[in-house]
This record gives structure tokens, sequence and C-alpha cells, in this order.
């Protein structure tokens, strides 16, 4: 990635799988949201994966700035802040389903990715993929961290 990128980590926990009518509406929001995000580059997303573990069901996104995340959050015509609102309503804080994200602003050179027989996915799907040089080299090296 070339300038600082943002990861966010998005999720949703099953707390009780019986309540679907409590987390059916979260769950079916987040692919809107992709949709969207995808069918707009201009709004920032650069790539996300979601991935399910146990009944945790987690988002990786990558976004080219916090500004852009920030601005698709709380924009009022685009799906997340309605959702966000319709959930607090629904679920608020009963815990019936748990919800969480994490933010991190990545600058330049503070970040490595090393992918070995894998398809592009994660930071190299949002931003671009190289090849490491030779064996020799280490992660410090790369990352200008001696």
């Amino acid at each position: 990635m070339d300038g600082e990128f943002v990861v966010f980590l998005i999720g949703m926990r099953l707390n009780k799988l019986w309540k679907i009518h409590k987390w059916i509406h979260a769950f079916v929001a987040m692919p809107r949201m992709l949709r969207e995000l995808q069918q707009h580059p201009e709004k920032g997303l650069l790539a996300a994966r979601t991935s399910l573990g146990g009944r945790t069901i987690t988002v990786v996104q990558y976004w080219r700035s916090f500004d852009q995340l920030e601005a698709f959050a709380k924009n009022l015509n685009d799906p997340h802040l309605p959702a966000w609102r319709a959930f607090n309503r629904r679920v608020g804080v009963n815990g019936d389903v748990g919800i969480y994200h994490e933010t991190y602003r990545v600058g330049v050179g503070r970040h490595e990715s090393i992918y070995a027989n894998m398809p592009v996915m994660g930071l190299a799907a949002a931003g671009r993929s190289v090849k490491v040089g030779k064996r020799s080299e280490t992660a410090r090296a790369r990352i200008g961290a001696s």
C-alpha cells in the first residue's frame, strides 16, 4: 500500500441463536453495505473479506482513509447509519446479539503482508502484490524497522 490506510474489523456474535428475529436484520445489513461500497469505490473501501468462526461473523475491511470510513458511517444516505439505528432499537444492550469493531490507522512503512501459495486476498487485494526478494531478507528490513 502506498500511503496511510485503515484496517477496520467489524463483526457480530450471535449470543442467542434462537432469537433470529433479533440478529437477522444485522446479519443481512452488512452484505447490503458491502454491495453499496463495491458499487461506489469513490467512498473509499478498497477490499473486504468476511469470515465465520463459531457464532461470530467478522468482516475485515481495508479503507483508503479514516475520513472516508467515518463519512460512510455517519451519512444518512448510506446504509450504515439507518442499520445502526435499527440495531439499537431492536437489540440495544439486551445481550441477544454482540457487535464490535476495531479501527487501525496504518502509516507508511508500518505494515507487512506475506502470502505464499495463496490467491490474492487481504491487503494484497486492497493494494498491490509484489514479490518478496531474497530468502535472506527479513521482515524488519522490508518494513524499514532497523
